[in-house]
């Protein structure tokens, strides 16, 4: 007689009509079946949906890139046709009365909305508004301002979608429009590359930004008071690194196996309490309890 290798089957059958269906029995496995398709659905949105990590990293400069950089501020007591933006930096730019890409806008008779868009180096530097540029100068100064966007780069939007922690435009709503009006005021930025790199391998580069504020007044030649708005910039060396992450498929495999077998497991042996118990009350209740 040759091995029987039924023998090996640890699964062994229980005969339908040696099985008794009870109504305890039917409540837990519906609600069984109803945790571990809940379980099973938030498992996979948690790992069809990327994860979102940050690290920071050390890099240096390239100092033949250039960042964008887009500025919009009202200067409600300065006219238009005596405002310009300056660009200088460290490895010897200078340019008074920057004009490509500038849109100057009058608000009522004495402000001006200034918007303009144009590229730095990676480097130490600044960009001022003031009256420099022109050859008449105004009888009164006033640089009072409001900011609605100060920004580095050129995907900020597409990260800021991303739903993460940013500082991308900090300036946005700032005001300063008290104080003497033949004061300078001057921003000082630290700014910090940031990269978001999605689970496709796709980079957005932009970057953030701290500062801080003060103001003075400054003297010309002559001892002429020559106020301005000066944004002063610094490069951290620090990137703010965002990557996209999945776990393994094993991973996910392994999860799913623990919520089914662990779910019927401990559905098993609730319902055997609950069933052993029912039995021993009726039996209580024939009086049949030793």
């Amino acid at each position: 007689m040759g091995f029987d290798i039924k023998r090996l089957d640890i699964y062994r059958k229980v005969p339908k009509d040696l099985t008794q269906p009870t109504m305890t029995g039917a409540i837990v496995s519906i609600c069984c079946v109803l945790f571990i398709v809940f379980m099973l659905g938030t498992e996979l949105m948690w790992f069809i949906s990327p994860d979102i990590r940050s690290e920071l990293v050390v890099q240096n400069a390239d100092a033949t890139e250039r960042i964008p950089v887009k500025i919009n501020i009202s200067i409600p007591r300065m006219k238009c046709e005596f405002l310009g933006i300056d660009i200088q930096d460290d490895m010897g730019r200078h340019e008074v009365g920057f004009v490509e890409n500038t849109v100057k806008t009058p608000i009522g008779d004495e402000g001006c909305l200034f918007e303009a868009k144009f590229h730095i180096n990676k480097i130490p530097g600044n960009f001022h508004l003031s009256t420099h540029s022109v050859d008449v100068q105004p009888d009164s100064y006033d640089f009072a301002h409001e900011i609605h966007e100060i920004s580095f780069g050129s995907k900020i939007k597409k990260i800021s979608s991303k739903n993460i922690r940013s500082s991308f435009n900090p300036l946005k709503d700032r005001s300063k429009v008290d104080g003497n009006s033949l004061e300078s005021h001057e921003y000082v930025m630290r700014v910090v590359p940031t990269t978001y790199e999605d689970i496709g391998g796709s980079k957005l580069v932009a970057y953030q930004y701290t500062y801080a504020y003060r103001s003075h007044i400054s003297f010309g030649h002559g001892g002429r008071v020559i106020p301005a708005l000066w944004f002063k910039y610094d490069l951290n060396p620090i990137t703010v690194r965002y990557h996209e992450t999945r776990p393994p498929l094993y991973h996910f495999l392994t999860t799913v196996c623990a919520i089914v077998g662990g779910t019927f497991t401990v559905a098993g042996i609730v319902d055997s309490c609950i069933f052993s118990a029912t039995e021993i009350f009726k039996k209580f209740e024939l009086g049949k309890l030793n």
